[in-house]
């Protein structure tokens, strides 16, 4: 009697053990098969506020994830159940552990936006605005909406740094230029402070005004210290500083693709043919070499140059170097040419 019942025990453990291992085997292999997702990966949201379980629910009625109570089981054993919002691109060939994994990491898409050296305020805010899966907001909408939720007061131009910026799907345009402004505000607040001694700018504002210029002139990023060079001598002989940039500034819409004479004399605050010193505020978004170039001019004598053709400049020291520099540069291709700054005499 009592072989019997231990021969029945033993036969209910071996079934035990069989159905436990085949239990675990199944697991296993649900786990790890591949979900039913396309040849070219699965694209999916995830929204704030949202939790694994909704998200695996989710895929389940997609028919994506075949065993959704098995992998929220699994998720819970492994602690892995924290998940984070953004938009998630699944691989063809992952299993159920993969996507658990990713978005306990937060492996979201991840987008790039590059702010371009030079360019202005309101092309900068143009190409945030329509940049992929960013969300556009009100504070956006215009320039002077985007200065007033920075906080900036004023004309915003050169107040945020052109860089490359990455972003999750779902940032706003706002988050962007914040990120930007507080870049500007870093960067030039650290070049501020290793700045050269006697420079002609009382704030680190108006060397941002100078580096702006001095990023409109470059062809050549080796020839940064030099034209700020210039413009800093000039500053400091009380000469206007004549700038052909500043001037299409100025001008705003009404610059069609060539200065004439009379641009030259019409009277803005962003004339520096007119104006004595720096135009009131940046022309353009400077990068950081311009800056550290605005910050360490180049020391030397020259008070003008001419463009070559090639991108770089001629550089010399007197107004009759200069005219024949640009006689030997520009006049003999265009009889309209004048030289930035111009071949006029100086005040």
């Amino acid at each position: 009697m009592l072989s019997r019942l231990l021969r029945g025990l033993l036969v209910l453990v071996v079934l035990g053990v069989l159905a436990g291992g085949a239990t675990f085997w199944f697991a296993k292999n649900a786990l790890i098969e591949p979900l039913a997702v396309p040849v070219d990966g699965l694209r999916m949201d995830v929204e704030e506020g949202s939790n694994l379980s909704r998200v695996v629910r989710r895929l389940a009625n997609e028919d994506v994830v075949r065993h959704p109570r098995l992998v929220l089981a699994y998720a819970r054993l492994k602690k892995l159940g924290h998940i984070h919002p953004g938009e998630y691109m699944i691989p063809a060939g992952s299993n159920a552990m993969d996507l658990v994994a990713r978005l306990n990491r937060g492996d979201v898409t991840r987008y790039r936006v590059t702010i371009v050296e030079g360019w202005t305020f309101a092309q900068a805010l143009a190409l945030v605005r329509g940049s992929k899966k960013i969300k556009t907001t009100e504070d956006t909408a215009t320039v002077v909406a985007a200065a007033k939720a920075l906080g900036i007061e004023g004309n915003p131009e050169g107040q945020i740094f052109p860089d490359t910026y990455i972003y999750r799907s779902g940032a706003t345009d706002l988050d962007l230029l914040r990120q930007a402004h507080q870049r500007m505000n870093n960067v030039l607040a650290e070049e501020w402070e290793k700045r050269a001694s006697d420079l002609p700018y009382d704030s680190a504002y108006e060397a941002l005004i100078m580096a702006s210029i001095v990023e409109k002139e470059t062809g050549v990023p080796w020839e940064r210290d030099e034209i700020a060079g210039v413009f800093v001598r000039r500053l400091n002989k009380g000469m206007r500083l004549q700038t052909d940039p500043t001037v299409i500034y100025g001008m705003g819409e009404n610059y069609a693709g060539n200065l004439r004479r009379a641009d030259l004399r019409e009277a803005t605050p962003y004339n520096t043919y007119v104006i004595q010193g720096m135009p009131p505020t940046p022309i353009a978004l400077p990068g950081r070499e311009a800056i550290h170039a605005a910050l360490h001019p180049k020391a030397g004598k020259s008070l003008y140059f001419v463009a070559k053709g090639d991108g770089s400049h001629q550089f010399s020291e007197t107004l009759s170097e200069h005219n024949r520099a640009v006689r030997q540069y520009q006049l003999k291709r265009r009889s309209d040419y004048r030289s930035s700054p111009a071949d006029t005499q100086q005040n």
